[in-house]
């Protein structure tokens, strides 16, 4: 088990923790642990359904660009 120490931690920032402890029914200290443990895990990214939501959300604009259009923007920013 690794021991890490806190230092410099305001008031509030303290006070909020130990509220926060008392909500979950937990130590001070079990709460830290909890709250740095679950910022720094990561959730995967499922890519298809971001590639989804982006899809939807350019549909929803209703803005159509014709593919010749789209070339000639290209072209005019490789210039």
């Amino acid at each position: 088990m690794i021991t890490i120490t806190i230092k410099g931690l305001s008031k509030t920032a303290h006070r909020a923790l130990k509220q926060r402890a008392a909500t979950h029914g937990r130590s001070l200290n079990t709460e830290a642990i909890a709250v740095l443990e679950a910022s720094v895990q990561s959730a995967p990214t499922d890519a298809g359904a971001a590639l989804r939501r982006a899809r939807e959300f350019r549909n929803s604009l209703q803005l159509r660009v014709a593919p010749a259009a789209v070339k000639r923007f290209t072209e005019a920013g490789r210039a």
